[in-house]
């Protein structure tokens, strides 16, 4: 069987490697990434030029619309807003879905993708619900005029961040070594970036920090996207293939302009799957010459 052939060759993400240069091919593999950034700066714009901020009070969550007042479509459509008052929130999301997004939705592919999306999403919202009603933030009222207070139960919940953290979750299990920029100067590895913005998260939440109820959006999505990466026979019901068992390798092994003229090699299934799992766990400078060239003809026959 040629790698070809293996289904974790071919869901895996184009060009998985260090580094986080933009990829032609990237929305070319991932149309819902593609369309989620259109709607989300769409509405962003559509909403505080020509609507006047109607979309925000139409489709953000609070405790006091969605829970209170069973307005369960606000699950979802807070995920497409954004803080009208801050740019930086919209850009910042928006970053997270073009770096990552590709990754996850190859993985699941793109109507999983879309679900899982969502559904992380909708988690962090859940899980801001819960520890509002559980006491930890969001217990007093806030000013937002000299004399007007708004009730705690209406403090809006907006964002697609809880989706991203989503992704995030993803990306750091099905390619823990891919290297990211922090602040685009700082290399570390997609594990380590992950588990990093989950622990500010957590801290934040713990000692009731500014944005507790927006850090438990994040770290609810990020919940939910690693049970689901644990579980993701959940997400059969859709009917397209699963990723479960698909491998993430850095698909420059694939590529080469001279490739060698075909060559019979006999390499038992054992042998070739020993050389991906190094990949996939110690990237593709841990390969030796010899491996790199068995899988250069192996994708060629």
């Amino acid at each position: 069987m040629g790698i070809a052939d293996r289904d974790y060759h071919r869901n895996m993400p184009p060009k998985m490697h260090s580094g986080m240069a933009s990829q032609p091919s990237r929305f070319a593999a991932a149309p819902v990434v593609k369309w989620l950034m259109i709607i989300n700066i769409a509405v962003y714009f559509l909403d505080m030029i020509v609507l006047k901020y109607k979309m925000q009070a139409w489709g953000h969550f609070s405790v006091a619309t969605a829970i209170e007042n069973f307005q369960i479509w606000r699950f979802i459509t807070f995920q497409f807003l954004h803080d009208t008052a801050s740019f930086h929130h919209l850009l910042v999301n928006m970053l997270g879905l073009f770096f990552f997004g590709h990754f996850a939705e190859r993985w699941w592919g793109s109507q999983k993708f879309l679900i899982y999306y969502l559904s992380t999403g909708a988690a962090g919202a859940l899980l801001y619900v819960v520890l509002f009603y559980a006491g930890w933030f969001g217990t007093q009222p806030v000013p937002i005029g000299l004399n007007e207070m708004l009730p705690a139960t209406y403090i809006p919940l907006v964002g697609a961040s809880a989706g991203i953290f989503g992704i995030l979750a993803c990306v750091a299990i099905i390619a823990p070594n891919l290297k990211v920029l922090l602040f685009f100067i700082l290399p570390m590895s997609m594990r380590t970036f992950a588990y990093m913005a989950l622990g500010i998260s957590a801290v934040v939440i713990l000692f009731n920090l500014q944005n507790a109820g927006g850090e438990a959006g994040h770290l609810g999505g990020a919940i939910l996207g690693f049970v689901l990466m644990k579980f993701p026979f959940l997400l059969n019901f859709i009917g397209e293939n699963n990723g479960r068992n698909r491998r993430v390798v850095d698909a420059r092994v694939m590529r080469d302009s001279k490739m060698k003229p075909r060559i019979a090699i006999n390499l038992d299934d054992s042998e070739i799957d020993r050389i991906l799992d190094k990949v996939n766990r110690d990237g593709l400078q841990s390969l030796t010459e010899e491996e790199r060239d068995v899988l250069k003809r192996v994708a060629n026959q």
